[in-house]
């Protein structure tokens, strides 16, 4: 499965009608949503997530684990088209910022300490996320 490879590109204007001021703050302005608070954090069903901005392929249920952190984590993304990182220091924090790749909305931030098979821990605002879930 790959994630979509052509850009999206919006006016501040344009992404404020499509998306609900919690989507547009996390995505567009690279917040963060309350932890424990994301709809997704909980959900057990099979499935993949896309972005809620453009609908570009980003996850899937089969790498989704329960970190304890209060945002869904995942292990992996779909796959390297899928999403983009790159060095947040803000807040005076060194991070890695995972944005989507197909239109750059902030998703959260990546981790190096996983008790998972790659090691790494995608942490994600559900916000940013939209659930598709796998009938049958």
């Amino acid at each position: 499965m790959k994630g979509v490879k052509s850009a999206v590109t919006r006016t501040e204007d344009e992404w404020k009608k499509l998306l609900s001021p919690e989507e547009f703050h996390v995505l567009r302005e690279n917040g963060t949503e309350p932890a424990f608070s994301g709809k997704y954090l909980k959900n057990k069903k099979n499935g993949t997530y896309v972005c809620a901005g453009c609908g570009n392929l980003l996850f899937s249920s089969e790498t989704k684990f329960d970190s304890g952190t209060g945002w869904p984590s995942f292990w992996s993304p779909v796959s390297e088209d899928s999403v983009k990182e790159r060095v947040d220091n803000r807040f005076g924090m060194h991070r890695t910022e995972v944005s989507c790749k197909k239109c750059g909305g902030h998703l959260g931030h990546v981790f190096d300490d996983s008790p998972t098979p790659t090691g790494q821990r995608y942490c994600i605002n559900s916000v940013s996320l939209r659930f598709k879930e796998k009938k049958g």
